[in-house]
Protein backbone atom coordinates (compact mmCIF):
# COMPACT_ATOMS: atom_id res chain seq x y z
CA UNK A 1 0.00 0.00 0.00
CA UNK A 2 1.34 3.31 -0.67
CA UNK A 3 2.87 5.20 2.40
CA UNK A 4 0.75 8.43 1.69
CA UNK A 5 -2.54 6.50 1.58
CA UNK A 6 -1.88 5.17 4.84
CA UNK A 7 -1.13 8.19 6.61
CA UNK A 8 -4.26 9.42 5.27
CA UNK A 9 -6.04 6.38 6.48
CA UNK A 10 -4.26 6.58 9.75
CA UNK A 11 -5.71 10.37 10.23
CA UNK A 12 -9.08 9.72 9.47
CA UNK A 13 -9.06 6.97 12.15
CA UNK A 14 -7.50 9.30 14.80
CA UNK A 15 -9.74 11.98 13.91
CA UNK A 16 -7.74 14.50 12.51
CA UNK A 17 -9.34 14.35 9.38
CA UNK A 18 -13.17 13.87 8.43
CA UNK A 19 -14.40 11.25 5.84
CA UNK A 20 -15.30 14.00 3.63
CA UNK A 21 -11.63 15.83 3.71
CA UNK A 22 -10.38 12.06 2.85
CA UNK A 23 -12.66 11.63 0.14
CA UNK A 24 -11.36 15.11 -1.47
CA UNK A 25 -7.80 14.02 -0.68
CA UNK A 26 -8.42 10.53 -2.62
CA UNK A 27 -10.39 12.16 -5.70
CA UNK A 28 -7.13 14.60 -6.25
CA UNK A 29 -4.66 11.88 -6.83
CA UNK A 30 -6.90 8.99 -8.25
CA UNK A 31 -6.17 7.53 -11.56
CA UNK A 32 -8.80 5.96 -13.91
CA UNK A 33 -8.02 3.12 -16.32
CA UNK A 34 -10.31 2.88 -19.54
CA UNK A 35 -9.13 -0.04 -20.83
CA UNK A 36 -5.54 -0.10 -22.43
CA UNK A 37 -6.45 3.12 -24.01
CA UNK A 38 -5.72 5.63 -20.76
CA UNK A 39 -5.12 6.29 -18.04
CA UNK A 40 -7.19 9.53 -16.39
CA UNK A 41 -6.75 11.92 -13.82
CA UNK A 42 -9.82 13.39 -13.00
CA UNK A 43 -8.18 14.76 -9.62
CA UNK A 44 -6.38 17.58 -11.63
CA UNK A 45 -8.55 20.27 -11.39
CA UNK A 46 -9.00 19.99 -7.89
CA UNK A 47 -5.17 19.56 -7.45
CA UNK A 48 -3.65 21.98 -9.99
CA UNK A 49 -6.87 23.87 -10.79
CA UNK A 50 -6.32 22.95 -14.58
CA UNK A 51 -8.89 20.72 -15.99
CA UNK A 52 -7.69 17.44 -17.58
CA UNK A 53 -7.97 17.63 -21.41
CA UNK A 54 -8.40 15.14 -23.98
CA UNK A 55 -5.97 15.22 -26.97
CA UNK A 56 -8.78 14.04 -29.65
CA UNK A 57 -6.58 13.40 -32.15
CA UNK A 58 -5.23 10.25 -32.98
CA UNK A 59 -7.85 8.46 -31.49
CA UNK A 60 -11.34 6.65 -32.54
CA UNK A 61 -14.57 8.20 -32.39
CA UNK A 62 -15.25 4.90 -29.84
CA UNK A 63 -12.60 5.42 -27.87
CA UNK A 64 -13.11 9.41 -27.22
CA UNK A 65 -16.52 8.59 -26.28
CA UNK A 66 -15.18 5.63 -23.88
CA UNK A 67 -12.83 7.81 -22.57
CA UNK A 68 -15.57 10.90 -21.92
CA UNK A 69 -18.17 8.65 -19.96
CA UNK A 70 -15.25 6.88 -18.01
CA UNK A 71 -14.17 10.53 -17.19
CA UNK A 72 -17.55 12.11 -16.30
CA UNK A 73 -17.80 9.14 -13.94
CA UNK A 74 -15.65 10.99 -11.42
CA UNK A 75 -15.79 14.48 -12.70
CA UNK A 76 -18.47 17.20 -13.63
CA UNK A 77 -16.02 18.23 -17.04
CA UNK A 78 -14.23 17.26 -19.36
CA UNK A 79 -12.43 18.72 -21.90
CA UNK A 80 -11.52 17.57 -25.51
CA UNK A 81 -9.11 19.65 -27.89
CA UNK A 82 -8.74 18.76 -31.83
CA UNK A 83 -11.99 17.40 -32.21
CA UNK A 84 -13.28 16.21 -35.39
CA UNK A 85 -17.01 16.86 -36.02
CA UNK A 86 -17.25 12.77 -36.66
CA UNK A 87 -15.56 12.82 -33.06
CA UNK A 88 -18.01 15.46 -31.49
CA UNK A 89 -20.85 13.60 -33.53
CA UNK A 90 -20.56 10.50 -31.64
CA UNK A 91 -19.59 11.73 -27.86
CA UNK A 92 -23.09 14.11 -28.37
CA UNK A 93 -25.05 11.07 -29.34
CA UNK A 94 -23.61 8.74 -26.71
CA UNK A 95 -22.89 10.95 -23.74
CA UNK A 96 -25.74 12.16 -21.17
CA UNK A 97 -25.66 15.65 -19.90
CA UNK A 98 -24.47 18.66 -22.00
CA UNK A 99 -21.86 18.77 -24.60
CA UNK A 100 -20.61 21.88 -26.58
CA UNK A 101 -18.46 21.44 -29.72
CA UNK A 102 -16.98 24.52 -31.32
CA UNK A 103 -15.88 23.65 -34.88
CA UNK A 104 -13.52 26.71 -35.23
CA UNK A 105 -11.25 26.06 -32.41
CA UNK A 106 -12.36 22.16 -32.00
CA UNK A 107 -12.83 22.06 -28.61
CA UNK A 108 -15.59 19.85 -26.79
CA UNK A 109 -16.84 20.80 -23.65
CA UNK A 110 -18.74 18.03 -21.98
CA UNK A 111 -20.65 18.26 -18.41
CA UNK A 112 -22.37 15.44 -16.46
CA UNK A 113 -26.35 15.92 -15.65
CA UNK A 114 -26.55 18.82 -13.08
CA UNK A 115 -23.22 19.84 -12.46
CA UNK A 116 -22.59 23.28 -11.22
CA UNK A 117 -20.87 25.48 -14.14
CA UNK A 118 -17.31 26.29 -12.85
CA UNK A 119 -16.66 28.87 -10.07
CA UNK A 120 -16.10 32.19 -12.11
CA UNK A 121 -13.46 34.21 -11.36
CA UNK A 122 -11.19 36.88 -13.01
CA UNK A 123 -10.96 37.87 -16.84
CA UNK A 124 -8.09 37.21 -19.68
CA UNK A 125 -8.19 38.80 -22.98
CA UNK A 126 -7.38 37.14 -26.24
CA UNK A 127 -6.26 38.54 -29.54
CA UNK A 128 -5.58 37.34 -32.90
CA UNK A 129 -3.01 39.33 -35.73
CA UNK A 130 -5.23 37.92 -38.49
CA UNK A 131 -8.15 35.65 -38.93
CA UNK A 132 -6.14 33.13 -39.93
CA UNK A 133 -4.94 32.91 -36.17
CA UNK A 134 -8.52 32.90 -34.68
CA UNK A 135 -9.10 28.93 -34.44
CA UNK A 136 -6.32 28.64 -32.65
CA UNK A 137 -6.68 31.60 -30.39
CA UNK A 138 -9.90 30.05 -29.75
CA UNK A 139 -8.43 27.25 -28.27
CA UNK A 140 -7.21 29.51 -25.68
CA UNK A 141 -10.37 31.32 -25.12
CA UNK A 142 -12.38 27.87 -25.19
CA UNK A 143 -9.69 26.22 -22.11
CA UNK A 144 -10.03 29.72 -20.17
CA UNK A 145 -13.98 29.58 -20.14
CA UNK A 146 -13.70 26.27 -19.27
CA UNK A 147 -11.95 26.95 -15.83
CA UNK A 148 -14.77 29.81 -15.07
CA UNK A 149 -13.00 32.51 -17.00
CA UNK A 150 -14.73 35.80 -18.96
CA UNK A 151 -12.80 36.08 -22.37
CA UNK A 152 -12.83 39.31 -24.06
CA UNK A 153 -11.89 39.04 -28.10
CA UNK A 154 -10.35 41.17 -30.79
CA UNK A 155 -9.21 39.72 -33.95
CA UNK A 156 -7.58 40.83 -36.89
CA UNK A 157 -5.78 43.38 -35.18
CA UNK A 158 -2.33 42.82 -36.35
CA UNK A 159 1.09 44.77 -37.01
CA UNK A 160 0.11 44.90 -40.74
CA UNK A 161 -2.55 47.36 -39.93
CA UNK A 162 -1.72 48.51 -35.83
CA UNK A 163 -4.33 51.24 -35.76
CA UNK A 164 -6.75 48.70 -34.95
CA UNK A 165 -5.05 47.50 -31.59
CA UNK A 166 -5.96 50.58 -29.78
CA UNK A 167 -9.74 50.27 -29.33
CA UNK A 168 -9.57 46.99 -28.58
CA UNK A 169 -6.60 47.57 -25.91
CA UNK A 170 -9.20 50.34 -24.25
CA UNK A 171 -11.67 47.33 -23.66
CA UNK A 172 -9.10 45.15 -22.56
CA UNK A 173 -8.17 47.50 -19.71
CA UNK A 174 -11.63 48.53 -19.15
CA UNK A 175 -12.53 44.63 -18.57
CA UNK A 176 -9.47 44.74 -15.98
CA UNK A 177 -7.99 41.51 -17.77
CA UNK A 178 -5.46 40.32 -16.09
CA UNK A 179 -3.60 38.42 -18.62
CA UNK A 180 -3.56 38.71 -22.48
CA UNK A 181 -2.94 35.72 -25.12
CA UNK A 182 -1.90 37.10 -28.29
CA UNK A 183 -1.93 34.46 -31.18
CA UNK A 184 -0.16 35.44 -34.40
CA UNK A 185 1.34 34.05 -37.11
CA UNK A 186 3.95 34.90 -40.07
CA UNK A 187 7.05 37.29 -38.23
CA UNK A 188 5.20 36.76 -34.83
CA UNK A 189 5.62 40.38 -34.06
CA UNK A 190 1.92 41.37 -32.49
CA UNK A 191 2.94 39.98 -28.47
CA UNK A 192 5.79 42.42 -28.16
CA UNK A 193 4.21 44.46 -29.68
CA UNK A 194 1.09 44.19 -27.01
CA UNK A 195 3.55 43.44 -24.22
CA UNK A 196 4.79 47.30 -24.38
CA UNK A 197 1.38 48.69 -24.06
CA UNK A 198 -0.19 46.56 -21.16
CA UNK A 199 0.72 46.09 -17.12
CA UNK A 200 -0.15 42.40 -17.52
CA UNK A 201 1.51 39.37 -18.33
CA UNK A 202 1.00 38.64 -22.28
CA UNK A 203 1.62 35.03 -23.32
CA UNK A 204 2.79 34.55 -27.55
CA UNK A 205 1.07 32.21 -28.65
CA UNK A 206 2.55 31.62 -32.04
CA UNK A 207 0.92 29.55 -35.25
CA UNK A 208 1.66 27.42 -38.34
CA UNK A 209 0.38 30.69 -40.72
CA UNK A 210 2.56 32.37 -42.91
CA UNK A 211 4.37 31.63 -46.13
CA UNK A 212 7.93 29.71 -47.11
CA UNK A 213 10.80 29.38 -44.54
CA UNK A 214 9.31 29.78 -41.31
CA UNK A 215 5.88 29.05 -42.52
CA UNK A 216 4.69 26.44 -39.84
CA UNK A 217 5.31 28.50 -37.02
CA UNK A 218 8.82 28.69 -36.22
CA UNK A 219 9.42 31.67 -37.57
CA UNK A 220 6.64 33.37 -35.14
CA UNK A 221 7.74 31.57 -32.71
CA UNK A 222 11.55 32.52 -32.62
CA UNK A 223 10.34 36.28 -33.37
CA UNK A 224 8.44 35.36 -29.51
CA UNK A 225 11.34 34.11 -27.90
CA UNK A 226 13.93 36.98 -29.37
CA UNK A 227 11.76 39.80 -28.32
CA UNK A 228 13.06 42.71 -25.91
CA UNK A 229 10.12 43.67 -24.37
CA UNK A 230 9.81 42.46 -20.65
CA UNK A 231 6.26 40.75 -19.41
CA UNK A 232 6.25 38.75 -22.78
CA UNK A 233 6.31 34.61 -22.32
CA UNK A 234 6.04 32.10 -25.03
CA UNK A 235 4.11 28.52 -25.47
CA UNK A 236 4.50 26.56 -28.36
CA UNK A 237 3.39 26.50 -31.77
CA UNK A 238 -0.65 26.08 -31.96
CA UNK A 239 -0.63 25.42 -27.94
CA UNK A 240 -3.28 27.13 -27.24
CA UNK A 241 -4.50 24.91 -24.48
CA UNK A 242 -1.54 25.38 -22.55
CA UNK A 243 -1.80 29.88 -23.59
CA UNK A 244 -5.15 29.88 -22.30
CA UNK A 245 -4.97 27.67 -18.95
CA UNK A 246 -1.49 29.73 -17.95
CA UNK A 247 -3.58 32.65 -18.75
CA UNK A 248 -7.03 31.38 -16.63
CA UNK A 249 -4.56 30.14 -14.02
CA UNK A 250 -3.37 34.01 -13.38
CA UNK A 251 -6.77 35.12 -14.02
CA UNK A 252 -7.93 33.01 -11.19
CA UNK A 253 -5.11 34.32 -9.04
CA UNK A 254 -5.64 37.61 -9.42
CA UNK A 255 -9.41 37.01 -8.61
CA UNK A 256 -8.78 35.47 -5.23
Amino acid sequence: MDRSLEELLDAVARGRLTVGEAAAALRERGVVAVGDVARLDPGRAARAGVPEVVFAEGKTAAQLVAIVRRFLEHADTVVCSRVSPRQAAAVTAAVAGESRYDRRSRVLVARRPGAPPPQAGGAVGVLAAGTADVAVAEEAAAMCEAMGVTVVRAYDVGVAGLHRLSGPLEELRAAGVAAVVVAAGMEGALPSVVAGLVDVPVIGLPTSTGYGLGGRGEAALLGMLQSCTPGLVVVNIDNGVGAGATAALIARGAAR
